[in-house]
């Protein structure tokens, strides 16, 4: 799991993504513009990066639990948009109820 430094400027919800899954960029592009479910998966696992990023300002007696507690929120959103990816593509037939048989 990549860490930004806590004084880089915040990542966009897409690059985040897109930092995650180099090998499907167009798809996450089309995704993050025509799905708002993908695109808010893609929001908030940018904010846990911005919060992980963030976590040094937190009491050293906090900051190990919600640093675990984040990171496995991350890997959760992470799964959640490869599912996604995988599942773009799939398309699904409809049977006829009915299935006449071929004439000959």
């Amino acid at each position: 799991m990549s860490r930004r430094e806590s004084n880089s400027p915040p990542m966009s919800a897409l690059a985040v993504a897109e930092i995650h899954f180099p090998d499907h960029v167009r798809k996450i592009q089309h995704l993050f513009h025509a799905s708002e479910a993908f695109r808010g998966i893609c929001e908030d696992l940018s904010v846990i990066f911005e919060t992980l990023a963030q976590l040094d300002g937190v009491p050293p007696d906090e900051r190990e639990m919600r640093r675990q507690e984040y990171e496995g929120l991350a890997e959760a959103l992470v799964s959640e948009l490869g599912e996604a990816l995988s599942q773009w593509n799939v398309v699904s037939l409809r049977r006829s109820e009915e299935i006449k048989p071929r004439s000959r």
